[in-house]
């Protein structure tokens, strides 16, 4: 009787155990399909790829219209009216039920350019872009897509595992019996929740990506420049950038010189004007130096050479000289 009564506790255990991991298994299997089936989902989350799966970790669906791709466009447009077309395209994406997550403008005249980030759903994606290109003469472009089926489903295996982690740390935290059990616990607890938030965080973002698409467009004016990468080479390219930069440097030493001009008229000529009375005095104090008479010319008639030492008187005839 007593052995009996062990089997059926170990049986009733074992039974209870075998239920607590199909419980899990179950409620795994539960996390890892999609919420977007009854529209309770995350934004951008697909059903298609979550409902052919049989559990976690399973092949996704291959048709096209149930993967998750990412969506990435920008285009170049020339207007005639920059801040027109800005407006129209802001229009364009919010009746497409998106908003615009960026807005630069640089206003000049016909050489104005902004720059619009535009986020709309990706079953918009393609008529908001023709739109785009309506609104003046497109010159660039160009329209990315990346196939995330496979990072998403891996992203709900791995959150279903790591959800199933977490509450088995829960169920153990409330059977600790110690305080260093209940420590040990605690941060095992804490670390599991933090891989888990990592993870749903990565799946938020994909489901964003995935459910808004981003294009990038760039609206400039009738005179605007083309970009660097789409800028003609040669001699006529060559000749055609010397000569506005010549321009261009003559514009600006012209400027500089009409800066430059009344500082000149005003300090400038009354210093050039003393300068010259100035020149005009020492010019007429100065004196005249005597005229030097050139090497080898003999003296004037009656100017004899003149001797070094003292003058002698003249000898008279018949005189003796002293002894």
């Amino acid at each position: 009787m007593t052995a009996l009564v062990m089997l059926l506790v170990v049986t009733g255990c074992g039974s209870g155990s075998g239920g607590d991991q199909a419980a899990t298994s179950d409620e795994a299997g539960r996390v890892a399909a999609p919420q977007a089936v009854d529209g309770a989902g995350p934004v951008g989350e697909r059903p298609g790829p979550a409902d052919q799966r049989g559990g976690a970790g399973a092949a996704a669906d291959t048709r096209v219209d149930q993967r998750s791709i990412v969506y990435t466009g920008s285009i170049r447009v020339k207007v005639d009216d920059v801040e027109a077309a800005a407006r129209a395209a802001s229009d364009a994406a919010t009746r497409a039920g998106g908003f615009v997550g960026g807005d630069q403008r640089r206003s000049s005249d016909a050489d104005a350019v902004a720059e619009l980030t535009l986020r709309v759903p990706a079953d918009r994606f393609y008529p908001v872009v023709e739109e785009l290109a309506g609104l003046g003469r497109q010159e660039r472009r160009q329209i990315d897509t990346e196939d995330v089926t496979e990072e998403t489903v891996d992203l709900d295996a791995r959150i279903a595992t790591q959800r199933a982690r977490v509450e088995s740390a829960r169920r153990l935290l409330d059977r600790a019996e110690s305080i260093t059990d209940l420590i040990s616990l605690e941060n095992e607890l804490a670390r599991r929740e933090a891989d888990l938030a990592s993870l749903e965080a990565k799946k938020r973002r994909l489901a964003d990506l995935t459910a808004l698409s981003t294009i990038t467009v760039s609206l400039v004016g009738p005179d605007a420049s083309a970009p660097d990468d789409e800028r003609e080479i040669g001699f006529l390219a060559g000749l055609s950038g010397g000569w506005t930069v010549f321009l261009t440097s003559m514009t600006v030493l012209l400027t500089v010189l009409g800066a430059v001009l009344p500082w000149l008229l005003v300090l400038g000529v009354p210093l050039a004007a003393l300068w010259w009375l100035n020149r005009r005095r020492r010019h007429r104090v100065r004196p005249e130096p005597a005229p030097v008479a050139p090497v080898g010319t003999p003296p004037p008639p009656g100017v004899g050479p003149r001797s070094s030492s003292v003058s002698e008187p003249p000898s008279v005839p018949g005189a003796r000289s002293a002894p």
